[in-house]
This record gives structure tokens, sequence and C-alpha cells, in this order.
């Protein structure tokens, strides 16, 4: 306001100079000054012209900065205009707004560069009236179906015909289906699709993600492999180290001429260690052969609770010695189509796993639930034992995998196998400092 007053100032200043001069030069001229008049109007007139420009060019710098800010131009510099201070504010209103823009531009060049990284096709529509454009494309889409990054739905249906017909047909609503899509002219993928919608600002945007099946069973199935592959490695260098340094051992001692008792103990020792480790690696095959060799479910009516009783006689000698409370909360019975000794056998490793969850536990609890829901029979085993730590959590069904030093890490793979085979899952999950193996089977 201050700033605003002064330049008003000024302006009323110079034409209180401009009407003083014009009166003050009349006045000379009727005195008979004629050449001080004619240079005293001279300076008037220059007067005039400066103050004409300079409100012209104050217009002009209001109007600029006006159009900047409605059109979302921040490339002009007002910083040199800083005479005009009664624009202060709305200088600073621009530079503002300038420095939010710039703001939003590297946002969404860092949402984009996240975007065009992701190994998910995505694409963006934005509503425009009746129609829809395409407001964003992914590199991996662009790539991957072999589609420029074009604005307009024609095109893209013009290319992909088969995905633009689903999302039409929906009405651009909320989808989630799977889709075969040839690419780039070879054999046809399956593609999980997925959309939502979204409105912004009054603006209508439809999101589209597109993950392909193979890619996704392909890292999967990579990802095991590395991990089974570590563990296998593990084992085998844990057994034939100790068995390559004891024959070398044993190689030198039978090269002497004369073997004292001494070296006679050291060699027998070594052989022994080295049938215990052999047999430790025939042990660890014979382990893998019965995780790759399972055999088919023979399933047959069996009663749920006879099942669990069944579980808890055999191992009710462990229960008693370890002293641990198991409790039957299950207040119904049903018939389940089963292998009963293939359930029997994944109800005794998850029983095994609770024991030694249990072991520093003071007061030792077992409690053993179950539901029905939607033609599913849900079984919970939960024990307060000291639970699955958050670092191995990713671990507990690989094959092989196990923090017991006379574990063979393949109880939980096994049971997880056994339990698919029958067409349902195993999960686990960790609430209240309790640790529960959920079995789901389905009733067929």
């Amino acid at each position: 306001m201050f700033t605003s007053l002064k330049t008003y100032q000024l302006l009323f200043l110079r034409l209180i100079i401009i009407l003083s001069g014009t009166g003050i030069s009349i006045f000379l001229f009727q005195k008979g000054l004629v050449f001080t008049a004619v240079f005293g109007l001279l300076i008037i007139f220059l007067l005039v012209v400066e103050m004409y420009f300079y409100v012209k060019n104050a217009f002009l710098i209001y109007d600029r900065t006006i159009t900047s800010i409605l059109q979302n131009d921040f490339t002009s510099d007002f910083s040199k205009h800083k005479s005009y201070q009664n624009y202060s504010n709305l200088f600073k209103l621009y530079e503002t707004l300038k420095n939010k823009e710039n703001e939003q531009v590297s946002k969404d060049i860092i949402y984009r560069s996240i975007l065009n990284n992701i190994e998910t096709g995505i694409i963006i529509l934005q509503k425009e009236g009746n129609d829809w454009n395409i407001f964003l494309m992914n590199d991996y889409f662009s790539k991957h179906f072999d589609v420029p990054k074009v604005t307009k739905w024609n095109y893209l249906k013009s290319h992909l015909p088969s995905l633009c017909e689903i999302i039409e047909e929906q009405s651009f609503q909320e989808i989630k289906t799977s889709l075969e899509i040839r690419v780039n002219q070879q054999d046809t993928q399956t593609f999980v699709m997925q959309t939502s919608r979204s409105e912004i600002y009054n603006r209508d945007y439809c999101i589209v993600l597109l993950e392909s099946i193979q890619n996704v069973i392909e890292k999967k199935e990579k990802e095991a492999w590395v991990n089974l592959m570590k563990v296998i490695s593990h084992e085998l260098l844990n057994s034939i180290t100790p068995i390559r340094s004891l024959s070398q051992n044993l190689q030198d001692l039978v090269q002497q001429e004369i073997i004292s008792a001494e070296d006679l103990d050291d060699m027998k020792s070594s052989v022994a260690t080295m049938l215990r480790r052999s047999d430790h690696l025939q042990q660890f095959v014979e382990s893998y052969r019965k995780l790759a060799m399972l055999p088919s479910p023979k399933k047959e009516k069996t009663e749920l609770l006879k099942m669990i009783e069944n579980g808890f006689q055999i191992m009710a000698p462990i229960f008693k010695k370890e002293q641990i409370e198991v409790i039957n909360t299950i207040p119904f019975d049903r018939w389940l189509n089963i292998d009963p000794q293939q359930i029997e056998q994944v109800l005794i490793n998850l029983f095994t796993n609770c024991i030694y969850a249990l072991k520093d536990t003071e007061k030792k609890q077992i409690v053993i639930s179950a539901e029905v829901k939607e033609k599913r029979t849900f079984i919970m085993i939960t024990d307060n034992g000291k639970g699955i730590e958050k670092e191995i959590e990713s671990k507990i069904f690989l094959p092989f995998f196990t923090t017991r030093n006379e574990g063979a890490g393949i109880g939980l793979t096994l049971s997880k196998s056994i339990v698919e085979a029958h067409g349902g899952y195993l999960a686990y999950r960790n609430d209240n400092e309790k640790t529960t193996f959920l079995i789901c089977l389905v009733d067929k």
C-alpha cells in the first residue's frame, strides 16, 4: 500500500511540474521572453512524453504479468522492473506461482521417471467431452506392445483392439480380468489387466495396468531356483568340504611307511566323520526326493475331529514331556474329502513346529480351531511361542531352510505341497505375539 501510494505521489508531482511549467512558459511568453518560453515548453513536452511512456510501460508490464499467470507461462523475468513499486505484490505473486510451477514440473518428471522404470504396462486416459485421450503412456507399455506414445484413443485402438474393446465394453469403469494379446507379431501372451477410475479437479481419469503373467511366473521361478540353489549348495559344501579335507589327510597317512597307533586312531576318526557326513548327504537327497516325488492324494471321506484326534494321539507323548497344554476348540464335526495320511502328516509337521517355537516359553499352549466359509474348511493351529522373526518370514516355506541344528528344513515345504495338492493352501500370521498356521481345504 505504501509503495503504491508513493508511485501515485510521483505521478501527481510530475503533473504539478508539467502544469506549473506550462503556466510559467505562458507567463514568460506574455512578457516577451519568447526563446525562454519556447525552451520551457520544449522541456514540458519532453516531460509529457516521458510520463506517457512511463504510464504505457506500466500498463504493458501489468498486462504481461497477468497474461503470463493466466497462461501458466513463467519464462519471463520481471526482476528488472523493480522500479514499478506499485506492482511489487503482483511480482511476488508471479514469483510464488513460478516456484510452485517449477516444483510441480520437478515432481512430474520424478513421477514419470518412476512410471517409466516399472516393468508393468501403464496408460492413463483422460476424458475430454465425450472422448478419451491418452494422458500418459509409460515406456514399458510403448516398447512391449510396440506402440508409439500417441495421444489419441482411436490410434491405440487400431494397434491393440482386444485391449481397447474390453475397456470400452465396460464403459471405462473398474475392471480386473485376464486377456490374451499378440505382442510384436509373436505368440499371444496372457496379461492381467486392472483398471481404476478417478476424478481429480473435475477431470475424469481412467488408469489401466497390464502385467504379463508369463513375466511374473518367470520372475517367481527364477527367485525360487536361486533360493533353492543357495540352500542346496550350502548343504553340499557343508558335507563335501570336510570329506575332501579328511580324504586328503587319509591319503597323506597311507603314504607313510610306518603307521603309528596315533595315526591309526586319526584314520578311524576320519573314516567315522566321512561316514557321518555321507549319511547326512544321503538324508538330504532323500528329503529332496520326497519333495520332488510327492504322490497324488488318495482322497476319502474323513471326519475332521477324528483326524485331529489321531494327530493329538501321535504327538501326545511329546506334548506331555514338554508340558504343553493342547486345547481343541472345534465346536463341530465335518466330513472332509482328503488323503488322511497326508493331512495327518501336515498336522504332525505343524505340531512339531509349534513345539520348537514353545521351547523357551514358560506357559506352553497350543490351540486348534476351525471354521467353514464358502465351502472351505479352515483349520487354525496357534501357539504362544516366540513367533517367526521378520527376517525369515519370506523363507519359512523354502525347501531345506531351517533355524534348527537338527532340522532337515522340509517340514513346512512338504506340508505346503500336500495342502496345495488337495486344492487348498497353507498360510501363517502373527497376531498379538501368537503364531497361527492356517490350513485351507476346499470341499469337493
